[in-house]
């Protein structure tokens, strides 16, 4: 499985947090969940981080079966439509969005006993 990660780092403005996290909920996920090929979509907030690491309020995490399932996400009507709505959410926000695709490996947990 492949996921594709944009991390926001930074700040949400003052005062604007509910209005931000409300947008992610209703004018991006729907948008997300579109995307072509993708088979889950995760949307997290930080609660807590290291001393010194730098803010993320927001983590976004879309994922693939594959390397071709992501190119034709990357290429298809709902991605671009987010970008534009992604625009008018930076208006609440300071900072950068990074992305990077990860290949994940599961494994079950085996409790002893």
């Amino acid at each position: 499985m492949i996921t594709r990660y944009a991390e926001f780092v930074g700040a949400i403005h003052a005062g604007r947090e509910n209005d931000f996290y409300a947008f992610v909920e209703e004018r991006l996920v729907p948008l997300w969940t579109k995307f072509e090929g993708a088979t889950a979509v995760s949307v997290s907030r930080e609660v807590s981080r290291d001393e010194g690491a730098p803010s993320m309020p927001l983590l976004l995490a879309i994922s693939y079966p594959d390397e071709a399932a992501l190119e034709r996400a990357m290429a298809c009507d709902a991605r671009f439509r987010s970008r534009e709505e992604t625009r008018a959410l930076l208006t609440m926000f300071d900072g950068t969005i990074f992305h990077r695709v990860t290949r994940q490996s599961s494994y079950e947990v085996r409790k002893a006993g």
